[in-house]
Order: structure tokens, then C-alpha cells, then sequence
């Protein structure tokens, strides 16, 4: 599995291109096909964007949680599954081009950036992603949190 880490930033061109980051596309295995699914984050106003198997891993993971006969879980399955983008780079510069709504939702004018967290890369607006940050009280107070869980 790829694990994606550092941030990169990248200008939006007039028809919603975007150049990937070089250090993102080197990491990728030569034998897969460099294609990734982008889709809006849950909790923030960020995309995230994974390679096509860890999609298809987290897709069939949270799919075989579900009943479709269960009108709720149909229901969820649905709304799961909208607002989903395939893109893959480009051959010769690697630019992918991400849906003109997608890129609305999260705010994104002229700039973005490409953050890898792991097995997915976030993807934000400029001015977004440097608001986001937690103050190191609020990382400091979660760690601790999160420590005493285990």
C-alpha cells in the first residue's frame, strides 16, 4: 500500500487542472494504473483522494457492512457513492483534471494543496488548509485524549 506524505501546492488553471505533485506520482507502483478517486471528506472541506485499490479495499470493506434490502443502508450506499470523480495524471505533466463542483465545494479559487495523510491524499484549498490547523493546546489536549483510549 502507498503511503503518502508532505504537502505540495499547485495552481488551478482555467479549466480546473491541476498538476500533481512529482513526489506523489513517484511513490505510485509501475504496475498498477496511476488512477485515483477523489471524493468530498465527511468532517472537513477537504477532497480526498485515493488510489483506485484502496478505494475498491475501503469500498468492498464498508459495502459488506451493509444490507440492501435495509432501506437506510440502501439510502446510505447511495449518498456514499455521489459526488465521486476517477482521475488519473496526464501523460505528459501529469495534470489531472478534477470536476469544476467538487473543487466548489471545498472553496478552491486559484490555489490548492495536496496533503498526504498516509493512505490517502487531502486535497484543500489554499486558505483552507492553513486555517485548519489545530492551535498545539487543542493537538496536545487530543493526543492526550486519544492516549488514555488505549
Amino acid at each position: 500500500m502507498v503511503k503518502f506524505i508532505g504537502e505540495y501546492t499547485a495552481k488551478v488553471d482555467d479549466k480546473g487542472r491541476i498538476v500533481f505533485p512529482a513526489a506523489f506520482k513517484s511513490l505510485m507502483p509501475s504496475d498498477e494504473p496511476m488512477m485515483f478517486v477523489v471524493k468530498k471528506d465527511i468532517f472537513a472541506d477537504c477532497l480526498e483522494m485515493y488510489t483506485w485499490s484502496e478505494w475498491e479495499r475501503q469500498s468492498e470493506e464498508t459495502k459488506s457492512r451493509l444490507n440492501f434490502f435495509n432501506r437506510a443502508h440502501a439510502e446510505f450506499w447511495r449518498e456514499y457513492m455521489r459526488d465521486r470523480a476517477v482521475v488519473e495524471p496526464d501523460g505528459k505533466i501529469g495534470r489531472i483534471n478534477i470536476p469544476r463542483k467538487l473543487l466548489e465545494t471545498i472553496g478552491v479559487t486559484k490555489e490548492v494543496v495536496f496533503s498526504g495523510n498516509d493512505h490517502k491524499i487531502e486535497i484543500w484549498a489554499k486558505e483552507r488548509f492553513e486555517s485548519s490547523r489545530l492551535s498545539n493546546e487543542e493537538y496536545i489536549s487530543l493526543a492526550g485524549m486519544l492516549s488514555e483510549l488505549k
